[in-house]
């Protein structure tokens, strides 16, 4: 937690205005993130994921910076816009578009695009026929699989191809006049394994090397995001990620290295925030002495704690009351779900002395919290964030 956080809080608390779980962002710590992953990776575009918080206060920072974004759709894209982006700074990188969207996005001046298949290629050249845009002006590029190990919130099969069908797919591309670009991965979200982008670019190198068999130069490979905040468990700093990433690159490359992005979201904006939420009640189950204590927030899953599921994310919990003895508890939400659960396997350790209405700080909340939240699941409003 920040000074400029706790300061903040503890003046919102003093003039009486804590109603409701909160998170609160410093930009501070944004800007460092920022300069951090430009260090790191000094040759590689930085397009941050908007989906990891859309914050127009962060978006703005981002641009004035130098970044470029990450979009997932015609509202991100509008939002990068608003803050001062210019539409070459802009991937469309959703490989599930809707061709009014995609015809949408060309009109705004976008250019780049995510595949996975033949079929979504073909809708980036209708829409552009349909625009008015030149085919060789657009460039698309196809997402892969990897196997995602290492990360705490692996990937699914939802996104990319096997990289030999992604051959096909560029080269569909191709024969249709559009610009072959490259390749994207994700390496799985909270990746904390410096080695996973490693096979993974030696797929990309793979379809490089048959792409250019056929004809087909390629230019650039998306790294993706998944470079890891801290939560409970420590993490390499973003100069170890580099170092890793570029030694994969020389290795499967050589000295023809590829135009490079990055797409960080978690890592950009994860540790910037903290959420404050409070007990609304401690009870047991039963009345056995070794009986574990629940303990419910005014926050679950629905409120913004969507990553708790399967407990894959587990958040540092402080409270006011660490310096007495602790005891394991579960804890859970408010909402009348029973999968409101935040964690049950592995019971968190918190003060034997919490009582309703203490006030528990959740570290790590800058990303995919207020994105996250429903929108008044059991009258309950979305999550509130202050950007200070």
């Amino acid at each position: 937690m920040t000074d400029r956080i706790r300061d903040f809080l503890r003046a919102r608390r003093d003039l009486g205005r804590d109603e409701g779980p909160v998170m609160v962002l410093d930009l501070d710590v944004v800007r460092e993130n920022y300069t951090a992953f430009a260090r790191a990776l000094p040759d590689t575009r930085v397009f941050y994921a908007v989906k990891a918080n859309p914050a127009p206060e962060v978006l703005r920072l981002l641009a004035e910076m130098g970044s470029c974004f990450d979009t997932a759709s015609v509202a991100e894209i509008e939002m990068a816009l608003a803050a001062g982006a210019t539409a070459e700074r802009i991937s469309f990188g959703n490989t599930i578009k809707k061709e009014r969207c995609i015809a949408r996005a060309l009109r705004l001046g976008v250019r780049l695009f995510a595949v996975d298949c033949e079929v979504e290629t073909d809708k980036i050249f209708r829409a552009a026929a349909e625009v008015g845009v030149e085919a060789g002006e657009v460039q698309v590029f196809c997402r892969i699989l990897c196997d995602g190990a290492g990360a705490d919130w692996p990937l699914s099969r939802k996104f990319g191809c096997e990289p030999e069908m992604a051959v096909s797919v560029l080269e569909h591309a191709h024969v249709r006049g559009l610009q072959a670009y490259g390749v994207s991965f994700h390496v799985g979200s909270q990746q904390g394994n410096t080695e996973a982008w490693d096979g993974a670019l030696a797929s990309a190198a793979m379809i490089f090397r048959e792409c250019a068999l056929r004809g087909i130069g390629l230019s650039m490979v998306n790294l993706g995001g998944g470079f890891p905040t801290r939560y409970l468990k420590a993490v390499p700093g973003v100069d170890s990620y580099g170092n890793a990433i570029f030694r994969a690159l020389t290795k499967h490359f050589g000295n023809r290295l590829p135009e490079t992005i990055i797409e960080p979201g978690r890592g950009m904006v994860g540790n910037a925030g903290m959420i404050e939420a409070e007990v609304v009640l401690v009870s047991k189950k039963s009345r056995g002495q070794d009986e574990v204590r629940w303990v419910y927030l005014d926050i679950g899953k629905f409120g913004g704690l969507a990553e708790t599921m399967d407990e894959s994310i587990r958040y540092r919990v402080r409270t006011e009351r660490d310096a007495d003895d602790a005891s394991p508890c579960i804890l859970a939400g408010p909402t009348c779900d029973s999968m409101d659960v935040l964690y049950e396997r592995e019971h968190y350790p918190l003060p034997v002395s919490l009582s309703i209405g203490d006030k528990v700080l959740i570290e790590g909340t800058g990303a995919y919290t207020t994105t996250y939240a429903a929108v008044a699941f059991n009258g309950f409003p979305p999550l509130q964030q202050i950007v200070i």
